[in-house]
């Protein structure tokens, strides 16, 4: 079941996200960064556990970002990725957006679904004030994704 995340999610969302990031497949998130975006946030749960987490954030006029997608290993390649941007896409379209990008160590599952790669340079300044603070800057090897919706 996909829903809204609430403040009593955020510890597992961050366990399920740097279990990822100590990994190198997605970046860290702290505690500190989750409260302040919990609005964000979606959650797929089983059993009450989160098994997955995604966030859309709105970046610049018409342009959203799904950041932070993760998926438990076990339930993975069960859809379960692909519905959470599936809701998050869904999210954006309610809220007006045209364009929804992402930026990712895994651009398969992106183009998957829909979306194209992007030169970083394509996307507004704006999306880069979080990289200043990201322990990979300078040296990012995120791609950048997009889809028109």
């Amino acid at each position: 079941m996909i829903r809204k995340a609430t403040i009593k999610d955020i510890k597992e969302i961050q366990r399920l996200i740097n279990s990822f990031a100590d990994k190198d497949l997605m970046l860290p998130r702290s505690l500190n960064e989750l409260y302040e975006n919990i609005r964000d946030f979606f959650v797929c749960e089983d059993k009450k556990k989160v098994i997955g987490c995604s966030a859309l954030h709105i970046s610049w006029d018409d342009l959203v970002e799904i950041k932070s997608l993760a998926v438990d290993k076990k339930y993975q390649r069960e859809g379960i990725g692909k519905a959470l941007v599936e809701t998050c896409i869904d999210e954006a379209k309610s809220l007006g957006a045209k364009k929804v990008f992402t930026l990712t160590y895994v651009p398969d599952f992106f183009k998957k679904i829909g979306f194209a790669r992007i030169a970083h340079g394509k996307l507004p300044h704006k999306i880069w004030a979080e990289c200043i603070n990201c322990p990979k800057f300078p040296d990012c090897r995120e791609i950048a994704l997009i889809k028109k919706i």
